[in-house]
């Protein structure tokens, strides 16, 4: 067996002291060569995640009361990606948005995700830096969340991510604001006591549409492929606020259309088919309606009638003679034989 002993070494840029182990073989004393000591030293350094944790960000993700089974899970979702985050029970509906920001206070959170369900059917998702703003409203679509997916693609939970933009998000200036507002809210802070040190999944936010597509896809080591874990939602930004969860509009989508005139519209375009298709069947019934004129004979119809010639009637005054009569057929021997038992 060999004996470790161990000795203080200099401190690291991490905080942590390095520590130096001298191995002694064959289990005897040490030995007395102070060189042979200093090749037998070992020095181990400091764990790689036990830097000075500088970034205190904590983003408050809850919802208001009304969300269905999917909101839920995408909730949950958001929450096991960003280990920032922190969780409150789900806000009254006739609260004012403007208490989110004293709900954060208490959290000690400078970072919101709010989502609100109107009407059972429509999400929206607040983005807000609280409690200055800017904040942002975007209404989801396309919802899936990692249960339902089931992709192939798995991380480490705890893990920082890296984000992936459009370039059209450095080119136009109201998506330059949203992409820091993303930056700081879903980026993990380095060195926070929940993360791992390890980078291994990428957020991308896609723009196509005049929407913003969320994926998130894990790093294969081999080959650096993408292979997609989720959630997967879009967004479809409608208004940028100065302030958080109100204040003057800094920008507003022209493009956004909302839930209730998308549907306004299909109910228009369906009762619109059904009304011609009732216009065709009347305009039917009103041609058979209608009295059909008399048509006159005409002279030519009879061109090519031919008489048929009448056949003379015969009046037969003696009797038909009289039909031969067949033989009756000779019974077969069996039947002959019956007929003279009887």
């Amino acid at each position: 067996m060999s004996n470790l002993k161990r000795k203080r070494g200099g401190r690291v840029p991490g905080g942590k002291k390095a520590k130096k182990v001298k191995h002694v073989a064959g289990g005897g004393d040490p030995p007395a060569d102070n060189q042979q000591e200093k090749k037998d030293e070992i020095t181990i350094p400091p764990p790689v995640s036990m830097g000075k944790w500088t970034n205190k960000e904590r983003v408050l993700i809850f919802s208001s009361r009304g969300i269905n089974f999917r909101t839920r899970h995408l909730m949950q979702d958001l929450r096991n990606l960003m280990p920032h985050s922190k969780a409150d029970t789900k806000m009254d509906r006739k609260d004012k948005l403007f208490v989110i920001n004293e709900v954060c206070e208490i959290k000690n959170c400078n970072k919101c995700l709010f989502f609100e369900a109107k009407k059972k059917q429509d999400l929206y998702m607040w983005v807000s830096n609280s409690p200055h703003g800017p904040s942002a409203k975007f209404l989801v679509q396309n919802i899936h969340t990692l249960a339902e997916l089931k992709m192939t693609g798995n991380c480490l939970k705890g893990s920082r991510p890296l984000l992936s933009f459009d370039p059209t998000f450095d080119k136009v200036p109201h998506y330059a604001l949203l992409k820091e507002l993303f930056i700081q809210t879903f980026s993990t802070p380095r060195y926070h006591p929940k993360s791992q040190p390890f980078v291994d999944h990428v957020i991308t936010f896609t723009i196509a549409d005049e929407r913003i597509w969320f994926r998130n896809y894990q790093i294969i080591e081999e080959d650096a492929a993408l292979v997609e874990i989720g959630p997967r939602f879009v967004l479809n930004l409608i208004k940028i606020f100065q302030g958080s969860f109100g204040g003057p509009t800094l920008y507003e989508n022209t493009h956004f259309k909302s839930p209730n005139m998308h549907r306004r519209e299909l109910r228009l375009a369906a009762a619109a088919r059904v009304r011609e298709r009732q216009m065709v069947k009347e305009s039917l019934k009103a041609k058979k309606a209608l009295v059909k004129p008399e048509i006159i004979s005409d002279v030519t119809d009879n061109v090519f009638d031919t008489p048929v010639p009448a056949k003379p009637v015969i009046i037969e005054t003696e009797p038909p003679e009289p039909k031969e009569k067949k033989k009756p057929r000779k019974a077969f021997k069996r039947n002959r034989m019956q007929m003279k038992r009887r």
